[in-house]
């Protein structure tokens, strides 16, 4: 079980992933209140490196929304050391995946509790009220669920396919394993069964590698397809460019078109009611209300603060607009 108060209904429900998801979470804190908001974040890119536990998106948030990640990067600390990773590499192991001092204390102390038996949402939530952040930054589930990526030249865990080869090799397919058999947290499916729920937003991070682990889970799925209140999601990209990281290149590779329309149907009407675009992809809206999904068209682009929280803003407004 979570440590989340019994009393916690938030009014929104955010899907994140890593860097871009980070990027709205940002924006909606901005726009909302602690008790409103509740942040899912994948655990599909989790993996063990040096022996520790490492869950690579849930700390991206929970650096963020506390104001201490690495601007320069978007993930990682904020004024880290690389001391450890140094010695790990003159000593010949393996340094292909940057771990700075500050975050490697944050590993220690999430594999030293998981060793011992707690779960990684109650871990989650304890490293939030470490780093002073009162809002909700929860996993899926807490049962293990790994995205596996089939290439050309091997199937390979996520990380090694993203960090160690550098999203170089050409994807063939995608599994999630384990997520068949996971468990849905229970905070998460009464937040989706709340009558009062306003939105679920699914936020503009790569739909293959980071909202899809956390779709991958059925009770997540059904209950987001039932769920009642307006689903709205933001496209990844602008045309046929990617906010960051290979979403483009692996649309293209598993035969796909590169464009929002791809990310609108991948997510289908039976998950989103409505989708927002870039002003760019304004000739895909006819397009894509043929699915039978909204279309909000903006300037999706979030360089800076203001920027994250005028989408933010823009989506819950959007949300707003589709369930009256």
């Amino acid at each position: 079980m979570t440590a989340i108060s019994k009393d916690f209904c938030p009014s929104h429900i955010v899907l994140c992933g890593g860097i871009g998801g980070a990027k709205l979470a940002l924006g909606l804190k901005s726009c909302l209140g602690s008790e409103q908001l509740m942040v899912v974040g994948n655990v599909g890119d989790d993996f063990e490196h040096w022996g520790f536990k490492i869950s690579p998106d849930l700390d991206t948030l929970v650096y963020t929304l506390s104001g201490v990640s690495n601007q320069e990067f978007g993930w990682g600390r904020n004024g880290e050391t690389w001391t450890v990773l140094e010695e790990v590499s003159r000593l010949g192991g393996d340094d292909w995946f940057r771990l700075g001092d500050r975050d490697l204390a944050v590993h220690i102390e999430r594999s030293t509790r998981l060793d011992q038996g707690e779960t990684l949402s109650k871990v989650t939530q304890d490293l939030c009220k470490a780093f002073g952040l009162d809002y909700c930054i929860l996993p899926p589930t807490d049962d293990r669920v790994r995205t596996i990526v089939e290439t050309n030249v091997g199937i390979m865990e996520f990380q090694e396919y993203f960090v160690r080869n550098q999203c170089d090799p050409v994807v063939t397919d995608l599994r999630y394993e384990g997520a068949e058999k996971s468990r849905l947290l229970p905070d998460i499916s009464s937040a989706l069964l709340n009558p009062d729920l306003q939105s679920v937003i699914i936020s503009p991070s790569n739909p293959f590698l980071s909202i899809a682990p956390i779709l991958a889970i059925p009770d997540f799925q059904k209950q987001l397809a039932n769920c009642r209140a307006p689903r709205v999601a933001v496209s990844p990209m602008v045309g046929a460019r990617a906010f960051k990281g290979p979403t483009a290149k692996i649309m293209g590779e598993l035969g796909y078109e590169i464009s929002s329309f791809t990310v609108a149907s991948y997510y289908s009407s039976n998950l989103i009611d409505g989708i927002i675009i870039d002003t760019d992809d304004a000739d895909l809206v006819p397009r894509i209300e043929k699915l039978g999904i909204r279309t909000y068209v903006t300037d999706t682009l979030m360089n800076s603060f203001d920027e994250k929280k005028r989408l933010a803003a823009e989506a819950i407004q959007f949300a707003e607009s589709l369930g009256e």
